[in-house]
């Protein structure tokens, strides 16, 4: 049942709020709030509403959902080369997927927002010291400093303006001819060139290109075709820091209804999607796509709940299920949730986290993934759905552009001793840009297989 309560952008404030900050200084909050009210917007009704379209058609079948980006964005890494690699690796993906997998893809970036993290415990202990929990660069610093783990809010106005400089930067490129086409070969990064799945990507960029020739034949090319020079590249993150969420919250002129402006797309958590908490009912009232986490602690009339409360309506894209139960527990627990939503009849897009679910301790502490667990994950992901007749409709990963050794395994075949040779994020491990393709023919070839017939 819908929610009949009446909704307000700071309605969510009469409801418990997890994960938030302790700010110590709320007069602080209140200032950083006000100005963030004041900024424009980072991205636009009509941008959003365009996803929203394309999502309703990945909900139908026809299309497919490819979203992942960092973990954690960072401050400190914010460089240019670094944006563009991680747009390049989607846009990679994205090439595998389509020619592969025969649908269009949705490209979602966890990008120019994405700068907060729940946390297991608020605090941390090391050395017999307990200091807040590292929240992500929106909130604190990840040095064990009491300086640097206070809470500080005039770190989500720089999040805002990193958030733009970024957006900036990615429209300049999917605008303005780095996405055409024609260069599918040239995004064929140095590190990944000499790789399996590099002369696997470059069999399709040759083909590929043989097919741009022929159609110039025939008068279609790059100046009259803006689907071959451009490309529709969105954004999302977590809608965790509520605050900075209903700050960036506005009123569309043209239908009066309120969209949040800090993304395309926001998605709520694991730890966050409580039914009667100030997550849901934030999001509740906003008009932009919502993806909502869902893991092994989920029960039925949970996913029920939120399908309730969130898509009452049940319009085809407006809320996707991310589920993250790992490689071993999938094709256990995801039968049941299918099998309820499909006999009720509820429209929701089903896409799968496989890094979640398959994080694990290595011997030297670092957190890391192991390229197989997430393969197999995928694997029993398509499997379920292909025996529930139902539609597998997307990917989510954590992943970058440059060159990390977060995650074992792949077909570099890196170890656990290989971790600490460039083990750079600020939380949890990412794939490099070789193990991303590796996952994309993956994919691709299961696209191919849901499609044959029996």
């Amino acid at each position: 049942m819908a929610d009949s309560k009446p909704w307000s952008p700071d309605s969510w404030k009469q409801r418990t709020a997890h994960q938030q900050p302790d700010w110590p200084d709320r007069g602080a909050l209140d200032q950083t709030f006000r100005n963030l009210s004041s900024y424009p917007p980072l991205v636009f009704a009509g941008e959003v509403r365009a996803l929203s379209d394309h999502l309703a058609k990945v909900a139908q079948g026809k299309a497919f959902l490819l979203q992942g980006g960092d973990c954690a964005e960072s401050f400190s890494d914010f460089r240019a080369d670094a944006i563009r690699d991680k747009l390049k690796v989607l846009l990679q993906m994205a090439v595998i997927l389509t020619y592969g997998g025969g649908r269009p893809v949705v490209k979602v970036g966890r990008i120019a927002g994405q700068f907060a993290k729940p946390r297991s415990s608020p605090t941390e202990t090391q050395n017999g010291e307990t200091l807040p929990s590292f929240r992500g660069e929106a909130v604190n610093d990840p040095y064990f400093t009491e300086e640097a783990r206070k809470p500080d809010p005039g770190r989500l106005e720089r999040v805002y303006f990193q958030s733009a400089s970024t957006l900036n930067l990615l429209r300049a490129f999917t605008s303005g001819g780095y996405a055409d086409l024609h260069r599918v070969q040239s995004w064929n990064q140095d590190f990944v060139a000499n790789s399996p799945q590099g002369k696997r990507y470059a069999d399709i960029a040759d083909r590929l290109s043989q097919a741009l020739r022929f159609m110039e034949t025939i008068g279609i090319d790059s100046a009259n075709t803006p689907v071959l020079h451009e490309v529709e590249y969105f954004t999302s993150h977590e809608a965790l820091i509520l605050e900075y969420e209903q700050a960036l919250t506005r009123r569309d002129s043209l239908t009066g209804d309120f969209y949040c402006c800090s993304a395309h797309m926001l998605w709520i958590g694991e730890r966050t999607r409580q039914l009667d908490g100030a997550h849901v009912e934030f999001l509740r009232g906003v008009k932009n796509p919502i993806g909502c986490k869902v893991g092994p602690k989920a029960t039925v009339d949970d996913v029920l709940g939120l399908c309730d409360a969130l898509n009452p309506d049940n319009v085809p894209g407006r809320l996707t299920l991310i589920t993250r139960f790992g490689h071993n527990a999938v094709a256990d627990q995801l039968p049941k949730f299918v099998e309820a939503l499909k006999r009720e009849g509820r429209s929701v897009i089903w896409s799968c986290d496989p890094m979640h679910g398959n994080t694990f301790s290595a011997k030297s502490g670092h957190k890391t993934r192991d390229v197989a667990h997430i393969l197999d994950e995928i694997r029993n992901f398509f499997a379920v759905h292909k025996a529930q007749g139902t539609c597998p409709g997307g990917v989510h990963f954590e992943l970058t552009g440059d060159a990390v050794t977060e995650c074992v395994g792949g077909s570099q075949g890196l170890t656990e001793e290989h971790l600490q040779e460039r083990y750079d994020t600020t939380c949890d491990p990412r794939l490099n840009a070789k193990q991303s393709l590796d996952l994309a023919f993956l994919i691709a070839e299961a696209i191919q297989e849901l499609q044959q017939k029996p």
